[in-house]
């Protein structure tokens, strides 16, 4: 089966080379049993993946259960994914197979899996290594044949340096890496999608098909489309329906495109695009700052344990200065994500053969605390957005579940 064949099949459209990959990467793992991890912002079209590779392998006449892992309760996922015995927890009135149990010699796909509990990581990557499981509340191991592929919209890396996500899961997960683009990295398709979308919705509401002017086509090619290929089609479903004429030029389109500060529809900027470029290398820089100030507190504690007075030679006071400089610009970046209007500089002091001030430098750890970071860019989102929690975890990029259990942690109101 070629490329063009699959995507009439699956009713993909599109020529992007990037797409293209993608798709043929997805051919050529279904035959086999390897773990596939598919990334790709929210909106790209994830889920279709592990329907191309269930569809094209040997187990396709097994079971294909989707699993939206941000969907399902902390308390129960467990139980959901691996079953549970008779009085295991309150309300186990008998036991229950799982998915895993259910799906047995056929395809699991586990949706936004970075939002996985730690200890279900832990089962799910035993059933990966070994092909067992647990029923919740019993002891006897199951034994399943199951094909995992998995999807997330987030940096996985991110989420493994944070702590979120177990390295070891990502790797047995990731084997086979395929990532989904974009629709504003799919310029020439966009066209293309459109007209697929207001043909079926013709089709649906029984009214003559819209189409578009070719200054509403450049307008679309331009705009950055943050909700991707669910957004586009949600705008050609309204279009559809409330408008009279068939015929939409970029005036018509600019009504039902979402509004920036300014009043205008958000189109793709190089200088947005490095920001968010920007932000993502500071909050890795972040992590490895606090590496420093963990390196930073023990050299203090060992200097603290050698002598009561404190003074540092010519090795020790190289090293605090030059994790001291690395911190003091980290904690600058910090401050210009917080409020971009406001620079900060703060001279960085000299400990050659001088005494280290212990009470500085734990105000100085104190003020650089990722945690209060966090906690003031969940703060300031939750304000801007009224406290509406969908539009402060789109912005902060994290899920709705991941932003409420923050707010319960840090006691914010919302």
């Amino acid at each position: 089966m070629n490329l063009q064949q699959i995507k009439q099949r699956f009713g993909i459209i599109g020529n992007t080379p990037l797409l293209n990959r993608a798709l043929e990467v997805a051919v050529q793992v279904a035959s086999t049993d390897i773990s596939v991890l598919v990334t790709g912002e929210s909106g790209t079209g994830k889920e279709i993946i592990p329907q191309i590779i269930h569809q094209l392998s040997a187990r396709k006449h097994g079971e294909y259960i989707a699993v939206n892992c941000g969907a399902i309760p902390e308390g129960t996922i467990d139980s959901e994914l691996f079953g549970h015995e008779k009085g295991s927890f309150t309300g186990a009135s008998g036991s229950r197979k799982g998915y895993f149990e259910v799906a047995n010699n056929g395809t699991i796909f586990l949706d936004e899996v970075a939002e996985l509990p730690m200890q279900t990581q832990v089962r799910l990557l035993r059933v990966l290594e070994t092909g067992e499981f647990i029923r919740v509340g019993a002891s006897k191991p199951i034994k399943t044949n199951v094909r995992v592929v998995a999807a997330t919209n987030e940096n996985m890396h991110q989420a493994i340096a944070s702590g979120k996500f177990r390295e070891d899961l990502f790797y047995r997960l990731n084997i086979i890496p395929i990532s989904l683009p974009p629709l504003r990295d799919r310029k020439e398709d966009i066209h293309l999608i459109f007209r697929k979308f207001a043909s079926d919705f013709a089709d649906k509401y029984k009214m003559p098909s819209i189409k578009l002017s070719q200054d509403a086509v450049e307008l679309l090619n331009n705009y950055n489309w943050p909700g991707n290929i669910r957004q586009l089609r949600n705008i050609v479903e309204q279009i559809s329906v409330i408008e009279t004429e068939r015929e939409i030029d970029a005036a018509k389109i600019t009504t039902f495109l979402p509004k920036t500060a300014n009043n205008t529809p958000s189109v793709i900027d190089s200088k947005s695009n490095d920001s968010f470029s920007e932000r993502e290398l500071m909050y890795k820089f972040l992590f490895d700052m606090k590496k420093d100030l963990g390196e930073l507190k023990k050299l203090v504690v060992e200097l603290v344990g050698q002598s009561d007075d404190i003074s540092l030679n010519k090795d020790q006071s190289a090293t605090v200065n030059r994790i001291y400089k690395e911190v003091n610009s980290a904690n600058t970046g910090t401050l210009l994500l917080s409020n971009p209007e406001k620079k900060t500089t703060t001279p960085s002091p000299s400990y050659e053969d001088d005494a280290y001030d212990i009470e500085e430098h734990e105000e100085v750890e104190e003020s650089l605390s990722l945690e209060d970071r966090e906690k003031e860019l969940i703060k300031k989102a939750l304000e801007k957005h009224k406290g509406k929690r969908k539009y402060a975890s789109e912005e902060l990029g994290i899920s709705e579940r991941t932003l409420y259990r923050k707010i319960k942690e840090y006691n914010l109101s919302e």
